[in-house]
C-alpha cells in the first residue's frame, strides 16, 4: 500500500485521494442480508483466533502490545489544533467518485475500519473494530470477530450488518479501487452480530485479506442511499474519536472529540487522537497560507517550498523560538511525481516520442535556479528504498518473471544502468537536445522551421495545472520541448475542474503523483492495470494497458515471502520505467516541517509513514493547556 518523506510543491493535491486507498471495499447488493456461513471444511480451513495480520510473515507486536511504538500514551489530551491545507472542498462524503474535492480530515477521525495499520511495519494490522481475525494459511478464508464495545458516534453498536452493509454499498457505488478489490470476494456472511465471514478463493491476492480488514464500517442506520453518489455537505456518522462540529463547505471544516468514543483504550488507538478539536482552514493560494501560518494562526506547516525552507523562516516567531523547524527522514520509499502522458491521446502512443520529450526535462537547472538546489531527481517508482530497481541488475527471479514479456524492458533498464538524461546545467543543454532529435527522427519525426512534425501534423499539446508551484515548472518544461520544436501550452484550472477533469481523463499531460509505500499491492491495479485504463476516475492517469504490468502486479500480490515480493516489485518498477509514461520529477529525502512549540510529536517518526504525519497529525499532542 501506499503512499513519502517530504512532498516537493506538487503532492499536496493527491493526499487525500491517495489516503483513501486505504480503504477499498465492495461486493453485493446496497441492501444486503445476514446470510447464513459458508460452510468450513476441516481445520485446515480456517486458521486460531490472531491479533494482528502482516502481508508477509508474522506481526512485530505481541498479542499484549500496549500502543504503537509511535504513540505516546502519556500524551496530554487536550487543546485545539490549527491546520491549514491547500485547496477546497463540496463534500463530506470520502467514499463515492465524487471524492475527489471531499475534505480532508475525515478518514481515521470519523471513519474508522476494521483493523487499525501500524506505520510502523511495510503492511500490518492489529485489531480495532474487529478485536480478532482468523485466516487460513492459503488465506482463502477468513473470520472477523467484531468488539462488542464498538458502536457508532450517535450511541449505536456496530454489528455485522453494518460491516456487510458497507462492503456492498461501497462494492456498487464506491471508488473505482474498492470496487474492484471487492469483487473477488466470492462470498460474505454474517452468521450473528459479531462474527463476518469471507470466501476469497481463487482470486490469487494474498493482500485482500489485508484491504478487507481496513474496509471502512459505515452506519447502515444512517447512510443516505438514495443521494450517496452526490457530492453531499450533510455530517456524517461514524466510529472514530472525533465528530463534525462545524462545516463550511470550501473553506472550514472543525472537528470535536467524540467524549463517548468507544476505542480510546484499544491498544491500537493508545496515544493518539490527543487533541480535543482539531479546526481545519482551506487556503485557495499558498501564500495566504504561509502567511497564516507566520502570523501565528495555524500550528503546522508541511513545508513544501525549497525557497521558502531556505529563506523564508527569518519572521519574529521563528527568530524567538515560537516556531521550530525539522527535518525528518524515515524508511519509507520516496515514490516518483512527474509530467505524465495521457496516452489516450494518439499523439502519446509512441513511446519513442515520450522518452524524447522526457529528456528535453532539464533537472539540473531546475534544481539550482529554482530549488535551491535541494532535490534529487527521482529515478524509480520505489525510490532510496530495497524496493527500486535502480543501479541493480535483475536477479534470477525477475529475469524469470519477466521472461514471457521479452520487450517489455530495456536492457539498459534490466541491467540497472539507466537513468534519466543528465544536462550540463545550462538550461540549453545541446547535447539532450540532439540525442532527443535523433531518437525523434528514428521515429518519423523531423523540424520543419521552428515545428515539429510527424505525417504533416505539429507536435502541440496542453499541460494542466493547478497551482502558481505547478505552473512554473510546467511554463520551465514548455519552454525546453519549444528547443525541439514541441508546443506545450499551460494551462492553470482551479481545483474542482483540476479533479474533474483527471477523474474524466481530459488532459493532456497534468502532473501526477504515485505516492510508494513499503508495501505496494493492490493500489496499483488502479494505478497501472489494463482494467483501469478506461475506468473514470481510476488513478491509471498514464492510460496504461500492458500485459507485462498486469503480470508484474499480479505477482508482487501472490508473493509469499520478502523475497519473492522484492523482486515483484523490482521487476514492475522496470516495466513502469520502460514504458516511459512519466517524466520523472525530483523528491526531498529529508520531510520539513514547521510547527507551533505549543505541539509536540513522539521521539521517532513512524518507519514507513508517507508522509511522516497525517494532516491531522494523530500522533501529535499539546504541551500547554
Amino acid at each position: 500500500m501506499k503512499i513519502f518523506a517530504n512532498r516537493p510543491p506538487l503532492r499536496r493535491a493527491l493526499v487525500a485521494l491517495i489516503a483513501l486507498l486505504g480503504f477499498m471495499s465492495g461486493a453485493g447488493p446496497c441492501a444486503p442480508q445476514v446470510l447464513a456461513a459458508p460452510p468450513m471444511h476441516g481445520p485446515a480451513m480456517h486458521g486460531p483466533a490472531m491479533h494482528g495480520l502482516a502481508m508477509h510473515g508474522d506481526p512485530a507486536l505481541p498479542p499484549d502490545f500496549d500502543h504503537f511504538p509511535y504513540a505516546n500514551p502519556q500524551a496530554r489530551k487536550g487543546g485545539r489544533l490549527r491546520v491549514g491545507l491547500p485547496g477546497t472542498y463540496d463534500s463530506l462524503n470520502p467514499f463515492n467518485l465524487k471524492s475527489g474535492s471531499a475534505a480532508q480530515g475525515l478518514v481515521g477521525n470519523i471513519f474508522q475500519g476494521l483493523m487499525a495499520r501500524s506505520q510502523d511495519e511495510p503492511f500490518t494490522l492489529y485489531p480495532l473494530i474487529a478485536n480478532s481475525i482468523e485466516i487460513d494459511p492459503a488465506r482463502t478464508r477468513l473470520t472477523f470477530h467484531l468488539d462488542p464495545r464498538a458502536h457508532f458516534s450517535d450511541g449505536r453498536p456496530i454489528t455485522a450488518e453494518d460491516v456487510l452493509f458497507s462492503f456492498d454499498l461501497l462494492k456498487t457505488r464506491g471508488r473505482p479501487q474498492q470496487r474492484g478489490a471487492y469483487k473477488l470476494v466470492k462470498s460474505i456472511a454474517a452468521p450473528d452480530p459479531r462474527t463476518v465471514r469471507l470466501d476469497i478463493g481463487g482470486s490469487g491476492d494474498r493482500e485482500l485479506p489485508l484491504i478487507l480488514a481496513i474496509m471502512p464500517v459505515l452506519p447502515k442506520h444512517a447512510v443516505d442511499i438514495e443521494h450517496f453518489d452526490d457530492a453531499s455537505l450533510k455530517w456524517p456518522v461514524g466510529s472514530g474519536p472525533y465528530v463534525v462540529a462545524d462545516a463550511r463547505a470550501g473553506s472550514r471544516l472543525l472537528l470535536r472529540r467524540d467524549p463517548n468514543y468507544w476505542g480510546v483504550d484499544v491498544p491500537s488507538q493508545r496515544g493518539l487522537y490527543n487533541f480535543d478539536e482539531i479546526d481545519i482552514q482551506y487556503f485557495r493560494d499558498g501564500n495566504s497560507l504561509f502567511e497564516a501560518f507566520k502570523a501565528g494562526l495555524l500550528d503546522y506547516r508541511d513545508e513544501t517550498s525549497t525557497t521558502r525552507w531556505s529563506t523564508g523562516y527569518d519572521f519574529p516567531a521563528a527568530q524567538d523560538g515560537r516556531v521550530l523547524r525539522e527535518a525528518l527522514k524515515n524508511e519509507s520509499p520516496k515514490g516518483l511525481e512527474g509530467f505524465v502522458f495521457n496516452t489516450r491521446r494518439s499523439m502519446f502512443r509512441d513511446k519513442r516520442l515520450r522518452e524524447a520529450l522526457g529528456m528535453m526535462f532539464d533537472f539540473e537547472w531546475v534544481n539550482a535556479n529554482l530549488y535551491s538546489g535541494l532535490y534529487t531527481r527521482t529515478q524509480s517508482f520505489f525510490d532510496e528504498s530495497e524496493l527500486s530497481s535502480h543501479g541493480r541488475p535483475a536477479n534470477a527471479r525477475e529475469r524469470a518473471l519477466l521472461a514471457p514479456f521479452p520487450d517489455a524492458v530495456r536492457a539498459d533498464i534490466l541491467d540497472g544502468s539507466w537513468s534519466p538524461p543528465q544536462n550540463d546545467g545550462s538550461g540549453r543543454d545541446r547535447a539532450v537536445a540532439r540525442r532527443a532529435l535523433d531518437l525523434l527522427a528514428a521515429a518519423g519525426y523531423r523540424l520543419e522551421g521552428d515545428r515539429l512534425i510527424k505525417d504533416s501534423v505539429p507536435v502541440a499539446f496542453e499541460i494542466m495545472v493547478k497551482d502558481r508551484a505547478q505552473e512554473r515548472l510546467a511554463l520551465n518544461y514548455a519552454a525546453s520541448l519549444r528547443r525541439i520544436g514541441v508546443e506545450a501550452g499551460v494551462r492553470l484550472v482551479d481545483e474542482v475542474q483540476y479533479q474533474r477533469r483527471r477523474q474524466k481523463f481530459d488532459f493532456d499531460m497534468m502532473i501526477g503523483l504515485w505516492l510508494a509505500s513499503a508495501s505496494p499491492g493492490n493500489e496499483q491495479r488502479n494505478r497501472w492495470g489494463s482494467a483501469s485504463a478506461d475506468q473514470e476516475a481510476s488513478f491509471n492517469l498514464a492510460g496504461a494497458a500492458s500485459p507485462a504490468i498486469d503480470a508484474m502486479i499480479t505477482a508482487l500480490l501472490a508473493a509469499e515471502s520478502h523475497d519473492d515480493f522484492v523482486a515483484a516489485v523490482r521487476a514492475f518498477d522496470r516495466v513502469l520505467l520502460s514504458g516511459f509514461y512519466v517524466v520523472p520529477l525530483f523528491h526531498a529525502s529529508e520531510q520539513w516541517l514547521a510547527h507551533s512549540r505549543d505541539i509536540a510529536h513522539p521521539q521517532r517518526p513512524p518507519r514507513f509513514s508517507a508522509p511522516m504525519f497525517n494532516p491531522t497529525l494523530e500522533a501529535w499532542w499539546s504541551v500547554s493547556p
